[in-house]
C-alpha cells in the first residue's frame, strides 16, 4: 500500500519520528539508559519526560534528575531532549508532536499495570500510541527504588547506574 493510500504511514527520510519516555528518574539507571538507546533506534528523537508526581517524594529535586539526565546523554547530538510535565503525559505527547510513548517493561509483574495505563492513555488520546520495550537482561531486576536503598545502605551499586548518579547518591547518603 503506497502512502497515498495509507496517510498515517512516515516516510523516515522526509520527516522526524518523535516518542516520548515518561517516568520519574529519581535517578536514572542503566536500565533506563538502555530502553533510551534502543529507542533511539526505532524513533529519531526521544524526549526523556520526568513526570512531577504529587504523590511521590523524590530524593532528587527535578532539576538535579534533569542534570543527571542529561550528563547521562551528552553526547547525542540532539537525538535526546530533557523535560518534564505535571499533567497527562497523553497531553504532554500531543503538545510535543509525539505519536508514541515508550514504557519499558522488566518484568510479567509490570505488564498489568502499564497495560492498563496504555489502555487508559489510548481511550484518553487515540493518536498516541504505546510502545513496550523489555529492559536488557542484565537490568531486569533493578529499579531506581532497588538502587536507591542499596545505596543508603552503602550496599554497591557500581555498574546499575552512570558513575556520575553513582556519586550523586553516594553524596545524598552520607
Amino acid at each position: 500500500m503506497s502512502q497515498e493510500q495509507h496517510p498515517q504511514s512516515k516516510d523516515r527520510t522526509s520527516s522526524s519520528t518523535v516518542a516520548v519516555y515518561p517516568g520519574t528518574f529519581d535517578p536514572i539507571t542503566n536500565g533506563h539508559i538502555d530502553i533510551i538507546k534502543r529507542g533511539l533506534q526505532l524513533f529519531d528523537k526521544i524526549i526523556i519526560t520526568i513526570a512531577v508526581n504529587s504523590q511521590k517524594q523524590p530524593l532528587f529535586s527535578l532539576e538535579e534528575r534533569t542534570l543527571l539526565i542529561e550528563q547521562s546523554f551528552k553526547d547525542m547530538d540532539g537525538r535526546i531532549a530533557v523535560d518534564y510535565t505535571d499533567g497527562l503525559i497523553v497531553d504532554y505527547a500531543m503538545q510535543q508532536n509525539a505519536a508514541t510513548i515508550i514504557r519499558g517493561l522488566r518484568a510479567i509483574s509490570d505488564f498489568d499495570y502499564e497495560f492498563q495505563l496504555a489502555l487508559m492513555n489510548r481511550r484518553l488520546q487515540r493518536k498516541v500510541e504505546t510502545v513496550f520495550l523489555m529492559t536488557g537482561f542484565r537490568w531486569i531486576y533493578i529499579s531506581s527504588t532497588s538502587i536507591k536503598d542499596a545505596a543508603k545502605c552503602q550496599g554497591n551499586i557500581t555498574g546499575l547506574v552512570p558513575e556520575h548518579v553513582e556519586k550523586a547518591l553516594k553524596e545524598k547518603f552520607s
